[in-house]
């Protein structure tokens, strides 16, 4: 985080939809990664879109990892614009362990342009929140 201005928060809820993608060239197909696109809505003090695309190993009920990419689009705290979300997580007896999820640098547009952060993602009862720590320079 950048020390010249303060931690903000965000929080709220979320809807994904996450659609299976076939691999498009040989490479992939011999990795035998499971490739999956990403649609989410999101509400609260986060309000907009996310797309992304996310490789995953493993069956990911007991094991495995996964990386993606994710494009939020909309208003934080209503400053509106667009930012790249990185994710990273392994899974373990079933459990989410090394959960990482931060804005790629540089990567915020128009009012959101400075923006520098990381958030959390919790799933009951099948449904998805998150916390959203971050800082925007003045």
């Amino acid at each position: 985080m950048n020390s010249r201005s303060s931690l903000q928060h965000a929080e709220g809820r979320f809807d994904v939809e996450v659609k299976p993608q076939t691999p498009d060239n040989p490479a992939a197909e011999g990795a035998g990664l499971a490739r999956l696109s990403l649609q989410k809505r999101f509400h609260g003090d986060l309000e907009g879109t996310g797309q992304g695309e996310m490789l995953g190993a493993g069956d990911g009920k007991t094991s495995g990892g996964y990386v993606a990419l994710e494009k939020f689009s909309g208003t934080l705290g209503g400053r509106k614009g667009s930012f790249v979300l990185i994710h990273r997580a392994l899974m373990v007896g079933g459990a989410p362990r090394d959960w990482t999820i931060e804005v790629v640098p540089e990567s915020g547009t128009d009012e959101l342009k400075s923006l520098s952060g990381s958030m959390t993602i919790a799933v009951a009862d099948g449904k998805h929140t998150y916390a959203f720590a971050y800082s925007l320079l003045p």
